[in-house]
């Protein structure tokens, strides 16, 4: 049979849309065991959040995360396909990503900028995706769509080590070292052998498996990758990070690893980990038209609800350094009132502004409210805003002392850890870190009643806004005398 053009652009954008709301069933499944066995009060509320939000993204049709991601494709293509087409295969992929980061009714969030060096200006549309094409045997195309997002990505590690070293031990003092920035509990992907560029790839590929660590626990005869896969889920998991990095039972759902031959002075090692809005698909086109994608089992999802008995209500209105000194970390907390976004590029031109005696921005007034590190979806029909969950704070941690001395901020919230420096500028000013959950941003985009831009309006998600929100979810990560929620990754780097 022949491939047609279109069915392979609308099935790039089908797979796109499917995966920017659902979670697979087996997401789904390996995050309520690790739901239903959780012990640490805060680590089993951030999953609580990402379940619920999961599900809410479902019946909204809406992106499970704000970052909808650099979108990964892999694709097999058969050596006796034919083609009814005038674009080439690449081309009609990003056709199919343009089309679904463009469409009216869930619009994703556009976050690829070209010429990363010098301008690193947005494309608009997503595009181009990163795409690996294989050649095999047959007439059909098999393709996995993934969408990667940023803060996962960029915690890959990788090492060429030599051959014996113990891969085990390289990994256990890897994973505390990307913090909680990639949103645990995720997946773990290991590629090992080859050369760099290879095990790179194989860690990338292996994320995009089943999740099926509990079925190879259960094998009478595993085989010795499968032993491996094994210890390092039990030994990861022991070294108490857990979810959001909040400490707890689960850091990760699962661990991959694929291999492959080496040169004998050579050891490959990369790790890429997948957070908690793992994406992807998997799909073939055979020439009979656009692929069918799998239906959505409801039942799949745990009946959870939010338990905001456990939180404190704050006012922001009339919140001082003085009531924030009674916080303490761990505490959780529902903001109400007027909160002030910003992410990267918005705090480096704000920076720029500062050091050149332009001041702020006209309406930008950040006197006691909380900056929120976030780079929002763009609302769709009486939606006030999209998705809107936190991005990784330590990428503004070089900003914090200036944002702390030319403003006078209560306090930021973001997601993961912050770096020593900015926990001591953050004792100094006596304000606060709030975390937010990553993996969450339906949900937490719900708490938005108002939003509109301030600042940097043509700038896409970097764009500065104000927010009004009602009973926003947060934790304390550092409080007023620089106690710090996630110090167990120091900790845990010093036993190593």
């Amino acid at each position: 049979m022949k491939i047609q053009q279109k069915h392979v652009i609308e099935s790039i954008f089908n797979a796109l849309q499917y995966i920017s709301y659902y979670h697979s069933p087996d997401f789904i499944q390996a995050m309520t065991n690790a739901y239903e066995k959780e012990t640490n009060k805060a680590a089993k509320n951030a999953i609580t959040q990402i379940l619920i939000n999961s599900k809410m993204a479902v019946f909204g049709k809406r992106p499970i995360c704000q970052d909808t991601g650099i979108v990964n494709v892999f694709v097999e293509v058969g050596m006796e396909v034919t083609w009814i087409a005038n674009l080439s295969l690449e081309d009609m992929i990003n056709e199919g990503v343009r089309q679904a980061f463009t469409y009216v009714n869930n619009p994703l969030r556009a976050s690829i900028v070209k010429d990363p060096l010098f301008t690193r200006v947005n494309t608009k549309d997503n595009t181009p995706a990163v795409i690996h094409m294989k050649v095999v045997k047959g007439e059909q195309l098999n393709f996995i769509v993934a969408a990667k997002g940023g803060g996962s990505e960029n915690k890959a590690k990788f090492s060429m080590l030599e051959p014996d070293i113990d891969l085990v031990d390289w990994v256990l003092k890897a994973i505390p070292t990307m913090g909680a920035g990639w949103c645990p509990p995720g997946i773990i992907g290991i590629g090992v052998g080859g050369t760099a560029e290879k095990a790179m790839l194989m860690a990338k590929q292996s994320l995009m498996e089943p999740i099926d660590i509990k079925d190879i626990a259960q094998k009478s005869n595993p085989s010795n990758l499968e032993k491996l896969r094994l210890e390092l889920f039990d030994k990861i998991n022991h070294l108490g990070i857990g979810a959001q990095g909040l400490g707890g039972l689960t850091t990760v759902l699962d661990v991959k690893i694929k291999d492959y031959p080496t040169h004998a002075s050579s050891q490959a090692v990369a790790i890429i980990p997948n957070c908690a809005a793992t994406r992807h698909l998997h799909f073939s086109l055979d020439g009979s038209g656009v692929a069918q994608l799998p239906q959505v089992d409801m039942d799949s999802y745990p009946q959870l609800e939010m338990d905001y008995t456990q939180y404190k209500k704050i006012d922001l209105s009339n919140l001082t350094r003085e009531k924030m000194a009674l916080w303490h970390i761990g505490d959780t907390l529902l903001l109400s009132g007027l909160i002030i976004t910003g992410r990267d590029v918005a705090h480096r031109y704000l920076k720029e502004m500062i050091d050149n005696g332009e001041g702020l921005p006209d309406g930008v007034n950040f006197d006691n409210k909380f900056i929120y590190y976030v780079g929002p979806v763009d609302a769709v029909g009486d939606e006030v805003i999209g998705p809107s969950g936190p991005t990784t704070a330590t990428r503004m941690d070089k900003f914090t002392d200036m944002i702390l001395d030319n403003t006078n901020i209560l306090g930021m919230i973001g997601k993961a850890e912050r770096g020593e420096d900015s926990i001591q500028i953050i004792k100094k000013y006596k304000v606060t870190y709030l975390i937010a959950v990553g993996g969450a941003a339906y949900l937490i985009s719900k708490s938005i009643k108002k939003a509109k831009k301030i600042a940097f309006k043509e700038m896409g998600m970097e764009a500065i806004y104000e927010f009004e929100v009602k009973d926003m979810p947060v934790t304390v990560a550092v409080d007023t005398q620089g106690n710090n929620i996630h110090s167990i990754f120091k900790d845990i780097q010093m036993i190593h």
